[in-house]
């Protein structure tokens, strides 16, 4: 009996192809390079796919209508919003019961600061800059459904939006240190 001939040949290299092949109908994916988890020297990137659906901020990064700067401050935002709100928590059922009143935790530092940091950005953005950044970051509106909200619903209030939106955006870079002045200045005068 003969040998089996096989037409596909095998590379080494697409062993660790790990991407998958199929997407979801309605998913909206972006690469983004990040660092390697299985690598033996640092600093070693690769590739991977993430999803911009329900990500206002991701999907402006991944089609570069934001730069790196901006990205990190808006993340930023949105990790201090997530650790300064208290909001509904579920039944701790280790806890001991005693009349069904849950008592209130008491408020970490890191709460505290991260306060802090959402006043001081509030202040520095006032108060339509504020429920922009809110509007984006938090709720995860797009541009079209803030000017929905807001009863503006031409193409011009969109793109003051989102021009809008950039300067918070470059605001927030320099609050949280991801951006100097003189960069900033640099990179208007450009735009």
């Amino acid at each position: 009996m003969g040998r089996v001939r096989r037409n596909k040949s095998y590379k080494l290299t697409n062993i660790y192809d790990r991407r998958s092949r199929e997407a979801p109908f309605n998913a909206e994916l972006a690469e983004v390079v990040v660092d390697n988890p299985l690598a033996l020297d640092p600093g070693e990137k690769i590739v991977a796919v993430r999803s911009v659906r329900g990500d206002p901020l991701g999907r402006l990064h991944a089609h570069h209508q934001i730069d790196e700067a901006q990205y990190r401050g808006g993340r930023a935002f949105q990790n201090d919003w997530e650790r300064a709100e208290r909001g509904p928590q579920a039944v701790d059922t280790t806890r001991e019961y005693v009349d069904g009143t849950g008592t209130r935790e008491p408020v970490t530092e890191s709460q505290r600061q991260a306060v802090l940091r959402l006043n001081r950005i509030e202040r520095e953005l006032g108060t339509d800059g504020s429920a922009l950044v809110y509007d984006v970051l938090v709720l995860g509106l797009t541009m079209d459904q803030i000017g929905e909200r807001r009863a503006a619903r031409t193409q011009r209030w969109n793109d003051y939006f989102a021009r809008r939106f950039r300067e918070c955006l470059d605001r927030l870079a320099l609050i949280y240190g991801f951006a100097t002045e003189t960069g900033t200045r640099r990179a208007n005068q450009r735009g």
